[in-house]
């Protein structure tokens, strides 16, 4: 019964910005780690940036640094993806994830997944 829904992708220019959105429902308040993840056409899922409770550590792909932040409301159950400064090689399938227990290394194997929101970055 727990659910997570993205939304916020669409179509932008090279150089434009999107928020993307998580709503977590269900028994999810302490889970230990949440994360965004990302699947381009034709190459195979990668990691975004990862967040775990239990340590206190943030986590970004070197190729998003400095351009994506990742924050959380937690009296909305909502986690949040800040794109700046976007490339067409941002292109991509974009999934939010969270797991009850699990550390970040680990991201493969977490138990909840959203269905992905699509992110087009035009040049």
């Amino acid at each position: 019964q727990v659910q997570l829904v993205e939304s916020g992708g669409g179509l932008v220019q090279s150089g434009g910005s999107l928020r993307l959105s998580c709503e977590v429902s269900g028994f999810t308040a302490d889970y230990n780690a949440v994360g965004w993840f990302r699947q381009a056409p034709g190459k195979g899922r990668e990691g975004v940036s990862c967040s775990s409770s239990g340590d206190g550590n943030t986590y970004y792909a070197d190729s998003v640094k400095g351009r994506f932040t990742i924050s959380r409301d937690n009296a909305k159950n909502t986690v949040y993806l800040q794109m700046n400064m976007l490339k067409p090689e941002d292109t991509a399938v974009y999934y939010c994830a969270i797991d009850k227990s699990l550390p970040c290394n680990l991201w493969e194997e977490f138990d909840y997944w959203g269905q992905g929101t699509q992110v087009t970055v035009s040049s």
